[in-house]
């Protein structure tokens, strides 16, 4: 069963076999240019036996996370040709219409990239990532273009710094000594990517209007119980609600197609959950999440729950994140960049080399790094001692950084070799094992986990192309840097020793969490915006555009366009919480408030301060609505948001805790949170 739902490997080689052809020949990318019939032959071979009989090219617009179900676009056509003379109808799928599509771009967020009246949008196969079918529809993985070549999509710019960083890596690899058959294909970029989510009754879910159509409470008492008790992270997975069966479902249809689920497991927070996958290319692995997340989404409402991927979708306890594994490799996995067994054979400097042309990249675009993450939702969740906070630092551990201190000091003999230590219990019935001498650090934005690093700040609804597409640009920066300061006669030992020098301070091994050090490292001068709108607003900063434009990752005018269409993003999400809040106002709170014998003074007292707070939201939106300039509006949505509406809350909270339970008709966090206690219907 597994995999057998994606084309490629063994599957794809059964049916590639009676069209003359073998799955080695999906690893070349010009089989577009030669070979479309065949592939389309054999991808219609499999689609019919597998039931499917359409097909849509599956593309990532932009502005998709929190709002558009399944992050994707698509249009699904039939693989038909039909015969109006004798009305009949046979299968046709042809390799023209495997490898591209034209659609209607009107609608799509775009930032100024097309004109109303230029409204085509040209999709094209992304071979890097593998054809899947999902019921009776094949998936076809495509970037989204203008006419004239800009990027519309997630997906493209990705493609792009992929492409940068692989050339760039390669030259400076050569440079260090490794042979060219050893980078034949090129490098890819590998991650592995956490999810993390919330599953609460569907009963309960459809009495909160807010959870509908913003994904996060605006309103909403504590329960009596939260996470203080620190109960619910991996505890056992209860068979006396449908979270076990639910999951179970998740995995069974990500197996089916190709997508190694391989954990699962409760979160911190009540009614919280995560699955990992197994690493793979980067592309591939941004598309399987993309589809993880509709499948959660699906299968959860089939056991009658609703499942929750916004970042903070509750006040008081954990949100959810999506942790980005990432690293570099060849093409066949047998050299990682960032393993030191692997890069040893190179010589003393190559290892150092590489990660000191990374941590050169925090420290420079630290306010990339954190332009990448700031899809609305993470702005409740970082810092908040549930996620790093919005300063870009990295974890390294003591051994790491005691390494690249020598290194840079001139021991030009020091190897890194991560220590170990040995745990005796005491007890002969659990031998004496060995463990890092080195513990987690998870209050870290990007610490290095040994053969990785891991960036724990990105947000649970994201697409993370974005994320991606800085992490492999800034290092294709600096390998590019480093390369020609090598090919311009100095050592590599003397480039990387500069490069330490001055990236130094973004190294921090302490807790992120703790207010003193999170000055201490704001003094440093490390990257630190707390503010989505100006992280957003950091993508055009002249930096910016220039590391984007001289890698060939996005143009001016693409840059200018994400500004605009995730400031309106941010803003259009903030409109949809105010609007929620104003409706739950008048609809539920006030008439609980009326319909309870709270004494004149108090209700009358109650009623006025709601009254205005509808007031208040609304002037508010009006403000927004009368700005032109997107980045002026999101700094007023951000306002209304953070300050406004949060005092507004208080007093929606506090007529919670004086109304009758049977008179508060909006579903309570102690409902929704505590499937363990409260379900009963599914036994």
């Amino acid at each position: 069963m597994y995999g057998s739902h994606q084309f490629k490997g063994a599957v794809a080689d059964q049916f590639l076999a009676n069209h003359g052809a073998t799955s080695s020949l999906l690893s070349d990318p010009t089989w577009t240019e030669h070979s479309s019939d065949v592939v389309a032959s054999a991808v219609l071979d499999w689609a019919t036996q597998n039931g499917a009989s359409s097909y849509a090219h599956w593309f990532q617009p932009m502005a998709a996370s929190g709002v558009r179900h399944g992050l994707t676009g698509q249009v699904q056509n039939m693989m038909m040709k039909f015969h109006n003379k004798d009305n009949t109808l046979m299968y046709d799928f042809k390799g023209k219409d495997l490898i591209r599509g034209e659609t209607d771009g009107s609608s799509f967020p775009n930032g100024g990239l097309r004109a109303t009246h230029t409204a085509g949008g040209y999709l094209a196969l992304d071979t890097s990532s593998s054809i899947f079918l999902r019921g009776d529809v094949v998936f076809i993985p495509s970037a989204f273009v203008s006419y004239y070549g800009a990027a519309l999509d997630e997906k493209t710019p990705l493609l792009r710094a992929n492409e940068a960083m692989s050339l760039e890596g390669c030259r400076l690899l050569k440079l260090l000594g490794v042979p060219e058959s050893k980078l034949e294909g090129g490098l890819v970029a590998n991650i592995g990517l956490e999810q993390e989510f919330f599953l609460v009754p569907r009963e309960h879910y459809l009495r909160r209007l807010d959870l509908q159509m913003s994904g996060r409470t605006v309103m909403g008492k504590f329960a009596p119980r939260g996470q203080e008790m620190c109960d619910h992270y991996m505890s056992a997975m209860s068979m006396t609600t449908p979270a076990l069966a639910c999951m179970q479902q998740m995995q069974e249809e990500c197996w089916k197609m190709g997508i190694p689920l391989k954990t699962r497991h409760r979160e911190v927070a009540p009614g919280q959950y995560e699955f990992a996958p197994l690493f793979g290319v980067n592309t591939g692995q941004i598309d399987q999440n993309i589809m993880v997340m509709q499948v959660i989404e699906e299968v959860a409402a089939q056991h009658g729950l609703a499942a929750l991927l916004q970042e903070k979708p509750f006040e008081g306890i954990n949100g959810s994140g999506k942790h980005n594994n990432w690293s570099i490799s060849n093409v066949d996995g047998s050299l990682n960049l960032l393993n030191a067994k692997d890069m040893a054979e190179y010589g003393s400097a190559a290892f150092p080399t590489i990660v000191a042309a990374i941590i050169s990249g925090f420290e420079e675009h630290g306010d990339a790094l954190r332009m990448s993450i700031s899809v609305p939702g993470n702005e409740f969740r970082l810092g908040a001692c549930e996620a790093p906070p919005a300063i870009i630092s990295s974890y390294l551990g003591d051994d790491m950084t005691n390494y690249l201190a020598a290194f840079k000091d001139g021991n030009d003999d020091v190897t890194y070799a991560p220590s170990q230590k040995v745990l005796d219990l005491g007890t002969k019935s659990v031998q004496p094992f060995n463990v890092p001498a080195e513990d987690r650090n998870r209050t870290s934005p990007l610490p290095y986990g040994g053969s990785r690093f891991e960036f724990r700040a990105v947000g649970s609804s994201a697409n993370v192309s974005m994320t991606n597409t800085v992490l492999n640009t800034i290092t294709a920066e600096k390998f590019q840097q480093f390369s020609e300061k090598i090919e311009g006669g100095e050592t590599a030992k003397v480039v990387t020793s500069a490069a330490l020098n001055k990236a130094w301070r973004v190294i921090f091994n302490g807790d992120n969490y703790c207010e003193e050090n999170q000055k201490m490292l704001t003094k440093r001068g490390i990257w630190r915006i707390d503010s989505a709108v100006e992280a957003i607003h950091s993508i055009v900063m002249d930096k910016n555009v220039e590391l984007f434009q001289k890698l060939n990752v996005m143009t001016k005018e693409e840059c200018e366009a994400r500004e605009m269409v995730m400031h309106n993003h941010y803003i259009g999400t903030v409109e949809l919480e105010a609007l929620s809040m104003v409706d739950m106002i008048n609809q539920n709170v006030v008439p609980a408030v009326k319909d309870s014998e709270l004494g004149a003074s108090l209700t009358t007292d109650i009623l006025t301060d709601l009254t205005k707070s509808v007031s208040t939201i609304k002037e508010s939106l009006g403000k927004i609505h009368r700005e032109s300039d997107p980045y002026e509006a999101a700094k007023l949505a951000r306002i209304l948001r953070l300050e406004t509406m949060v005092e507004i809350r208080e007093i929606c909270d506090t007529c919670e805790g004086l109304v009758p339970a049977d008179l508060w008709t909006i579903a309570t966090y102690k409902e929704l949170l505590f499937l363990d206690q409260n379900d009963s219907s599914w036994m």
